[in-house]
């Protein structure tokens, strides 16, 4: 017997209300509240079902078993899962429509031909579709199963029966179980089939990839739980309108986080980028001002990518802040430090900040680049094409230390510049010898000097 009752939950973060609440106290976010019925199996005298109880296990007693990883063959990915799919994990992939999730995820089926079958499950493309792509990616193994399956029942049973080495769900928004009254999608099916799924994988050892959405925010759909319930959380990121695509490890019980590889979107299919670096500034063109490279590190990969920086005199009322790549607090806390320490008038400036090739950049190394690129553009002074910046900047004025400074120069020393700004703090502690011409600075008026 079946007994209903009636609760709000919050689509952000998956927490459970009697009543509707305008504001989620638990993530804060407006207008999430959403009414689903929950369903408890309760006996013949009115009372829920009992769980069957576990007992605890002593952990001296519990024997290890070293992980057995498989190799996908594309050595980008195989970077940031740290060494290849460990057997029996549970991957969650995201990343914005048209983006390459899909493409990228035949292409793993179709490197470890010969490791066993594949389940490919999709609840959102049909058999023809899929077939479509493959014949683009020139995608030729007989191992691969294609399941156009939305029940997760149904999808188990199939798993029991296959017993493959790999299963693919794409997507799991679109996934739901008959025990959830809520339509697919919603928090409650989203937690519910991710469990399951969790179960099926860790008891058959059988590793798993899950495909997920993202909202307008850049964040998965569904509840967070979601994230935290998976081994490993991948994000595809990119413009839709450049070619490359950064694949990043937010998560990993299995190797490093933060991890990224390189790829470009081509006809062919996603192709790694061995040196990322040479490739972001090979179109750079000869000494324009408010253009400066910057040594970012992504994961434990140096990067050197080209800033670009244009001021202008505004005619609206409020000047324009723009970053495309950057954080738009970082801009405009950079903006307002150079008003005040360099002097530079932006106050009346429209200031517009692009990061080549869309990547996205996060990490407060970068932000001396972004003063001398600003800088540059408004005074129309070029920043010398073989210089790089690295440095953060206080709300003082100060240029502070960072961290991997000497594998950030050695990048830089190898693809051939010769000058390189960093702060002086790292200046005195660098061990190794490098031929670079190195500048060391304390803050933002020594900076300035430089461009005269």
């Amino acid at each position: 017997m079946a007994k209903a009752k009636t609760v709000f939950v919050c689509s952000s973060c998956g927490y459970e209300s009697a009543k509707w609440l305008g504001k989620c106290p638990a993530c804060n976010e407006w207008n999430t509240f959403y009414e689903e019925k929950v369903t408890k199996e309760v006996d013949a005298f009115g009372k829920t079902a009992k769980a069957k109880v576990t007992k605890p296990t002593q952990l001296n007693h519990v024997e290890g078993r070293e992980e057995v990883r498989t190799k996908t063959g594309i050595e980008e990915l195989d970077r940031v899962l740290g060494g290849g799919l460990v057997k029996g994990s549970l991957v969650l992939l995201g990343g914005e429509p048209g983006i390459g999730k899909s493409t990228l995820i035949l292409q793993i089926c179709d490197k470890i031909k010969g490791e066993g079958k594949v389940l490919y499950v999709s609840g959102e493309e049909s058999a023809e579709q899929i077939k479509l792509r493959a014949d683009r990616l020139k995608i030729n193994n007989d191992d691969i199963l294609f399941l156009g399956e939305t029940n997760i029942d149904n999808i188990a049973s199939q798993i029991a029966e296959i017993n493959p080495k790999l299963v693919i769900i794409d997507s799991i928004q679109t996934m739901y179980s008959e025990e959830i009254t809520s339509s697919a999608g919603t928090v409650s099916q989203v937690r519910e089939i991710t469990a399951r799924i969790m179960k099926i994988c860790k008891e058959k050892a059988i590793t798993t990839i899950i495909i997920g959405h993202v909202t307008k925010e850049g964040n998965i759909a569904g509840p967070r739980v979601l994230e935290h319930m998976v081994d490993t959380v991948l994000y595809l990121e990119g413009e839709r309108y450049f070619s490359y695509r950064v694949l990043r490890s937010v998560k990993n019980r299995f190797g490093s986080t933060n991890e990224v590889g390189m790829f470009e979107m081509q006809g062919e299919g996603m192709v790694e980028i061995a040196n990322p670096s040479s490739i972001l500034i090979s179109e750079r063109q000869d000494n324009p001002s408010g253009s400066v490279i910057v040594a970012s590190i992504e994961g434990t990969r140096p990067l050197l990518i080209e800033l670009q920086a244009l001021t202008t005199e505004t005619i609206c009322s409020l000047p324009r802040r723009t970053g495309n790549g950057l954080d738009y607090n970082r801009l405009t806390v950079l903006m307002a430090v150079l008003e005040k320490k360099a002097y530079l008038p932006l106050g009346r400036q429209d200031v517009y900040l692009n990061v080549v090739s869309g990547i996205k950049l996060i990490e407060p190394a970068v932000d001396l680049g972004i003063i001398l690129a600003v800088a540059s553009s408004y005074k129309n002074i070029p920043i010398p094409k073989d210089l790089v910046a690295i440095g953060e900047v206080g709300l003082t004025g100060e240029i502070r230390a960072v961290n991997l400074i000497e594998k950030r120069l050695k990048e830089v020393e190898k693809l051939g510049f010769k000058q390189c700004i960093i702060p002086e703090n790292n200046k005195k502690l660098l061990k190794d010898t490098f031929k670079l011409d190195i500048i060391g600075v304390r803050n933002i008026g020594e900076v300035m000097k430089l461009l005269k």
